[in-house]
C-alpha cells in the first residue's frame, strides 16, 4: 500500500501534538487498508495472510518501519505487503475475479473509513454547538483528528486506486486486461514503475494536482451529501449550519 502528498503538511506543521495525530492517523488508516487485504483473501479462501498473522488491526503487524518513517518524512511511503496466494481462491469464479476482489477492497476500506470519519466530525460540530462546547480542546482535538482521517484516507484510496505497479489500481486493471495485453504491460512492469517512482519524488507538485482532481468525485459522493444531511438537522434545531 502506497500514499502521497505530504501528510505533514495535511496536519499543519509538525509539533509535538501534531506529529502524535499523524502517527495515530497513519497507523490505523495503514492496518485498516492491509487488514482489508487479507480479510478479502480470507473470503476468497485464501488463508495465507491469516496464517501470517495479518488478519488484525494490529499496526505492529502492517507497519513497515522503513517505509512507515518515509511517510512521515518524504510523504510516501509503504506497509508490509500482504502476501496471498491465487491458486487458492477457492471462492472466486476465477483467479482474476479473486485478484480484483482482494486488490479491491485495501481502497475501498480507506474509503469507508473516510466516511465514517467525516460521519464523526460532523456529528462533533453539531454536539459542540449545540451544547456550548466551541471552545472544548479535548472536543476540537477529536474534531481534527476526524478531519484529518478523513483526509487522509480519501488521498490513500485514490492514490492506491491509480493503474501503475506496485499499487492496487495497476492489479485491478491488469486482471480486467485481456490476457495478451496483460502479458505485454507485465513485462514492461518493472519500466513503469520506476517512471512512476520518478514522477512522485520529483513532480509531487503536478502529482498532487491531478490527485486532487480525481479526488473530487469521492468528495461529491461522501463529504457533500453527509454535510448536507447535517446542515439539514443544524438548521432544524435553530443552529448555525456548517460551512463545508
Amino acid at each position: 500500500m502506497k500514499g502521497s502528498n505530504n501528510l505533514l503538511n495535511i496536519f499543519g506543521g509538525i509539533d509535538l501534538i501534531n506529529l502524535l495525530m499523524t502517527i495515530l492517523v497513519l497507523s490505523l488508516s495503514i492496518s485498516v487498508h492491509e487488514a482489508s487485504h487479507a480479510y478479502a483473501a480470507f473470503r476468497m479462501g485464501d488463508d495465507t495472510a491469516a496464517l501470517s498473522c495479518r488478519l488484525t488491526l494490529n499496526p505492529l503487524k502492517h507497519i513497515d518501519p522503513i517505509g512507515f518513517l518515509m511517510f512521515l518524512i518524504l510523504g510516501i511511503g509503504y506497509a508490509k505487503p500482504v502476501p496471498i496466494n491465487p491458486a487458492r481462491f477457492t471462492e472466486a469464479k476465477s483467479t482474476r475475479q479473486g485478484i480484483v476482489y482482494t486488490s479491491l477492497w485495501g481502497p475501498l476500506s480507506n474509503i469507508i473509513l473516510s466516511a465514517i470519519s467525516w460521519f464523526l466530525y460532523c456529528l462533533l460540530y453539531t454536539a459542540a454547538v449545540a451544547f456550548g462546547w466551541v471552545s472544548s480542546s479535548i472536543l476540537l482535538m477529536f474534531m481534527k483528528l476526524f478531519s484529518n482521517l478523513y483526509v487522509v484516507n480519501i488521498w490513500l484510496a485514490v492514490f492506491n486506486l491509480l493503474p501503475v505497479p506496485p499499487l492496487d489500481g495497476y492489479k485491478i486493471f491488469g486482471a480486467l486486461l485481456p490476457q495478451d495485453i496483460y502479458y505485454k504491460v507485465l513485462q514492461k512492469e518493472r519500466i513503469i514503475g520506476l517512471v512512476f517512482i520518478v514522477i512522485v519524488i520529483f513532480f509531487q507538485g503536478a502529482l498532487s494536482t491531478v490527485l486532487g482532481w480525481v479526488r473530487l468525485p469521492f468528495d461529491f459522493i461522501i463529504r457533500q451529501p453527509i454535510g448536507w444531511v447535517f446542515q439539514k438537522i443544524q438548521i432544524a434545531l435553530g443552529l448555525p449550519p456548517m460551512a463545508f
